[in-house]
């Protein structure tokens, strides 16, 4: 989806805060640029890619059937960074990455998914959840939401974390 050839002059884009890109699609970044989303003669409004990251996850969240986001990894650091003391806690963005241009928006997203749900049913509510918060709310068109199903969780996946001893998978078994 990205149209710069380059991870430095992805980065240097997104650092000058400078809209270069006119009418394409560029990378979210932790500091994206504003984008424009209306321009009348009473002002100019303009919308942050964080913006539009933090609404699709949230609204990707929302959806019963998706238990987190983000890949393995990304999920690790997550809950490595919401221990620290004054850190950035909050993971609406985590597994979430946006392209905005001054009219247009792609989405990635990143899902696991509880064991038992239909992923196909489930991908298209996500999809259609999060195409209805980000262009509600900003006004810009979604043009693709792509969603990637990482892992499954299994409900026997929390009983395990907290473990009785040796005897608590074969009563688990049983019930």
């Amino acid at each position: 989806m990205a149209q710069s050839s380059g991870t430095s002059a992805q980065s240097t884009e997104t650092q000058s805060g400078s809209t270069t890109g006119g009418k394409g699609l560029s990378p979210s970044g932790s500091a994206t640029p504003a984008r424009l989303a209306d321009d009348t003669s009473q002002g100019k409004t303009t919308i942050a890619a964080s913006v539009v990251q933090k609404i699709a996850g949230i609204a990707a969240r929302e959806i019963s059937g998706v238990h987190a986001m983000g890949g393995g990894v990304s999920r690790a650091f997550g809950a490595i960074r919401e221990r620290i003391p004054g850190g950035s806690g909050t993971t609406t963005t985590q597994g979430v990455t946006v392209e905005v241009g001054e009219k247009q928006a792609a989405i990635d997203l990143d899902i696991v998914v509880e064991y038992g749900a239909s992923i196909v049913e489930l991908a298209r509510a996500v999809r259609r959840n999060v195409i209805n918060g980000v262009e509600r709310m900003t006004g810009l068109e979604v043009i693709e939401v792509n969603i990637s199903v990482n892992d499954i969780h299994l409900p026997s996946e929390d009983d395990e974390d907290g473990g009785n001893g040796g005897s608590a998978p074969a009563s688990s078994r049983v019930e």
